[in-house]
């Protein structure tokens, strides 16, 4: 499981840009706090092969599934929350996951570490609410 900032990331596919070149399908983690990117560490050196070659060659766009073989199955293993899920369900495992660990920070006594998930829960939280809204508005 990958954690960034006291969320759990987010298994999906992205476009990723290498200098000029576009590399598209390429597996990625996903923070759904501050919304950073990570290539999923199974592919990490196959991509940054491929982005070298195709920035070599001069090539605009490249699709990563076209030249890298993995398999979907153990890319996503690792992964808590995947983007074809219900956005209120990702939001509500998190919050879960997030209070989880607030209560294990509470028993070691890890004021900082407190601190710092009792802001992303705000942030979870406020993410929750703004889904909430588009159910209701929709």
């Amino acid at each position: 499981m990958s954690h960034c900032c006291g969320a759990s990331m987010i298994g999906t596919k992205g476009t990723l840009k290498h200098f000029r070149t576009h590399i598209h399908n390429v597996p990625i983690l996903f923070c759904p706090v501050c919304h950073d990117v990570h290539i999923h560490y199974l592919v990490e050196n196959e991509y940054e092969i491929l982005a070298e070659y195709a920035h070599g060659d001069g090539a605009a766009e490249v699709d990563f599934g076209e030249y890298v073989e993995h398999e979907d199955k153990a890319l996503l293993e690792n992964c808590v929350n995947h983007e074809n899920e219900n956005p209120m369900d990702v939001v509500h495992s998190q919050i879960d996951m997030g209070l989880d660990l607030l209560s294990f920070a509470k028993r070691i006594g890890d004021t900082e570490w407190q601190v710092v998930l009792k802001k992303r829960l705000g942030m979870l939280n406020s993410r929750r609410n703004k889904l909430q809204l588009r159910r209701t508005s929709v």
